[in-house]
């Protein structure tokens, strides 16, 4: 019988098996539990530099340990990435070449040079890729969007903060090395970029390990303000975009926003993506254009 408008998505009669690469705090803490908690998708197989990291990972889901990295291909048809970004570009340029879907963080890679090249493989390749932006999956921020699009937006105000690289597991060393432009600035870019007008330049001051302004200019005239550190004592990351205009400000806080809600939005469009073929517009395109904008702030700073 042919299918029906009732009928249960492809995923829900074979979920997607995704493959994890990486086994540090945020693998552990996200993106295992995300993908094997299903049904859209299961966790295939985990790999990581350290053997007995990514058992670790995958003990709690059953979940087998890939012994090199090509042995995960083998048991997957889609690879998420949860490594700093030099690795990220590195493997994910190898996976795209062997025909895998990829779940990439941000940002795409260190570097313009190699961002390009990920971005490049996935378009030559045609798989499909989706950045994990958590917040673009939460509700609340796709309501603050849909509001900002109808919205006459002069100018704006924005800030990422949170003490993690203080102390604790996720002050991991490529983020105490590059600070909060490359890991807190692609969310703050990405929002901005969506609430007022596509973003053509950005200018950056202060360091990056402790605390760096950016101001960016809309291509409708807009500027935009954006604060960044993850040096600073706070009881709780805070995450603000304050959008003013003639007739009314809009804010979006992530106060209030528990981001495991994100996670079953995000699953349930990448598995969708991955069985239908068609990215969303969070893909490896759009991770090239953030890369661009921070290597525009760093190039000012």
């Amino acid at each position: 019988m042919p299918a029906t408008a009732d009928d249960p998505p492809a995923w829900h009669h074979t979920p997607v098996r995704v493959g994890l690469v990486g086994a540090g705090p945020w693998a552990r803490v996200m993106h295992a539990r995300m993908l094997a908690e299903g049904p859209e998708t299961t966790l295939a197989a985990v790999w990581a530099r350290r053997p007995e990291a990514a058992a670790e990972v995958a003990a709690p889901y059953g979940a087998p340990v890939a012994a090199t990295f090509e042995e995960l291909l083998d048991t997957c048809e889609a690879v998420a990435f949860a490594v700093p970004p030099s690795v990220q570009a590195e493997l994910a340029v190898r996976a795209a070449r062997a025909g895998r879907a990829l779940l990439l963080e941000k940002p795409l890679a260190l570097t313009l040079d190699a961002a390009r090249t990920v971005a490049d493989t996935v378009a030559e390749t045609g798989v499909v890729s989706q950045l994990v932006l958590t917040k673009r999956y939460h509700p609340i921020t796709r309501t603050f969007l849909a509001r900002a699009a109808g919205a006459e937006v002069l100018g704006a105000r924005s800030c990422y903060l949170h003490g993690a690289f203080l102390e604790g597991e996720f002050a991991t060393s490529w983020r105490l090395e590059h600070g909060a432009l490359l890991d807190l600035g692609p969310h703050l870019l990405d929002l901005l970029d969506a609430a007022v007008a596509p973003i053509v330049s950005v200018q950056a001051t202060g360091d990056s390990r402790r605390w760096v302004e950016l101001t960016c200019e809309h291509d409708n005239g807009a500027v935009s303000q954006a604060s960044l550190s993850g040096a600073v004592k706070v009881p709780t990351a805070q995450t603000r975009v304050e959008l003013f205009g003639p007739t009314e400000t809009l804010v979006f806080d992530t106060a209030g926003i528990d981001h495991a809600e994100c996670w079953p939005v995000l699953r349930r469009e990448f598995a969708t993506a991955v069985r239908t073929g068609i990215s969303s517009s969070l893909d490896a395109a759009h991770g090239l254009r953030i890369q661009r904008l921070l290597d525009d702030a760093s190039r000012s700073d």
